[in-house]
């Protein structure tokens, strides 16, 4: 018998009503009530009162990269469990071993994995480990972290200093300081007249930051590969592999947040892994596990890692002293671990790369009949649709307008997602992340009910 077996319909959703504080929602919405899951399959959820949607958002968050109802990890996660279920991470443990040897395999050039909970705990130990090789090496002055326009890094405070979305930041300050942001590299809304050697320009406009602040204060770089909720920004040719040598000329670490693209949202294991560059730092977090449990890893090189150990008996202060309670729960790596064989054993990663360029083709179909569509941006299974008023001026549509598309995908059993109280002008960007294991049946049907969305639009009548 469930143990909610005792509640009826109306009970839970009052109870919802009245205790639940949710995520990125006004009080006011949550009122008016919301889809109360209840169950998952594949790509479908049910909600309490039996409707079903297609889940083309990955669990709203970018994170059910395998798919709802995944037996083999809830197996994993309970034998592993009933073995033992935490210890805190300053001691081993097998699944943490395991999974650590398997992550690194996939990660050419990297070493060390560091586990805690959540994306944005995996960025702010980076953040740490920065500013500790900051003491150790160039006595505290190397320190400033410098962060990407539109990017996002985390909801704390250290990680809301780093992200470049000035309405997630508005009312949270003061923030913390040294943290400098430079450009954005979005082609799309170049800040160029002409955009001949866009990369590299972009590029350069980081590099114009490093060198006003001094490179003798730099101490890292972070940027997303691919901008997620700042729009579904992929990096323009050149950008990437200019951003690293940049970064080594300055002596400046490279990190890369693959929080969002990890796990092989892209079509490969990791997002930066289509560009050709080697980061001293990687996080990530939603889909190293699925969300069958809370995991994020911030994985560095061997040299990093050496530079935070003690160099001498005398400076017992010179490791890592951190220590994240969650990341000795070992429900997450035993998770992970089940994740990473699904992803393997059912060629996850091949179906991304190929139903993503059908997906981007049908997209660009849908560009092709309604102006509405600007611009559509698509690499794997990490789509953005981005709205306009007019294509030539590029004039977005009020955030309203992707408000309504999203709520009118969601009547029709579709759920997408949106940029959401990001920006004050560019809230106009739709964006998709079905699961890996999608099938084409299910990639007509976003198409179809895409296309029926958009045609029912005022502004395409």
């Amino acid at each position: 018998m469930s143990q909610y077996s005792e509640y009826n319909t109306e009970q839970i959703r009052s109870h919802d009503k009245e205790h639940v504080w949710h995520h990125l929602t006004p009080g006011a919405a949550a009122e008016k009530g919301m889809p109360l899951f209840v169950k998952g399959e594949g790509l479908n959820l049910w909600d309490i009162e039996g409707n079903q949607y297609l889940d083309a958002s990955a669990g709203g968050v970018w994170v059910t990269n395998v798919g709802y109802g995944r037996k083999e990890i809830v197996d994993a996660i309970s034998e592993q469990l009933m073995q033992l279920n935490f210890f805190a991470s300053s001691m081993a443990s097998k699944p943490a071993a395991i999974f650590a040897k398997k992550l690194i395999e996939k990660m050419p050039g990297m070493q060390r994995v560091f586990y805690s909970s959540s994306g944005s705990e995996a960025n702010e130990k980076a953040f740490k480990m920065v500013r500790q090789i900051s003491h150790k090496k160039y006595a505290g002055k190397k320190n400033k972290i410098l962060y990407r326009e539109r990017d996002y890094h985390g909801t704390t405070i250290a990680a809301l200093s780093a992200t470049g979305q000035s309405q997630r930041k508005e009312q949270f300050g003061p923030f913390v300081p040294d943290f400098v942001e430079f450009p954005h590299c979005f082609e799309y809304r170049s800040q160029f007249d002409e955009t001949d050697n866009y990369g590299l320009k972009a590029a350069q406009l980081m590099e114009d930051v490093i060198l006003r602040e001094g490179p003798d204060t730099v101490g890292a770089v972070i940027i997303e590969p691919i901008t997620a909720g700042g729009g579904v920004i992929l990096p323009p040719e050149g950008y990437l592999k200019a951003v690293e040598q940049i970064c080594k000329k300055h002596d400046v670490l490279l990190i890369i947040d693959e929080v969002v693209c990890g796990l092989g949202r892209t079509g490969k294991w990791f997002g930066y892994q289509h560009y050709d560059i080697q980061p001293d730092i990687v996080t990530m977090a939603k889909g190293v596990a699925s969300g069958y449990a809370a995991i994020s890893c911030t994985v560095t090189t061997e040299a990093v890692y050496q530079s935070l150990q003690e160099d001498s008996s005398e400076d017992k202060m010179g490791y890592f002293r951190d220590i994240s309670t969650y990341g000795g729960c070992l429900a997450g790596p035993a998770a992970a671990a089940a994740n990473m064989k699904i992803l393997e054993d059912e060629n996850l990663l091949e179906n991304c790369a190929t139903l993503g360029e059908k997906l981007l083709t049908g997209l660009k179909a849908l560009q092709d009949k309604y102006p509405i569509i600007g611009d559509v941006r698509c690499l794997g299974l990490f789509c953005g649709i981005e709205l306009v008023k007019d294509r030539t001026t590029k004039e977005p549509v009020d955030e309203s307008v992707a408000i309504h598309v999203a709520n009118a995908c969601k009547q029709a059993g579709l759920l997408i997602g949106r940029t959401n109280r990001s920006f004050e002008q560019y809230n106009n960007i739709l964006n998709m992340s079905p699961a890996l294991c999608i099938t084409e049946a299910q990639l007509e049907r976003i198409l179809t009910i895409l296309g029926e969305v958009f045609a029912s639009l005022p502004e395409t009548k």
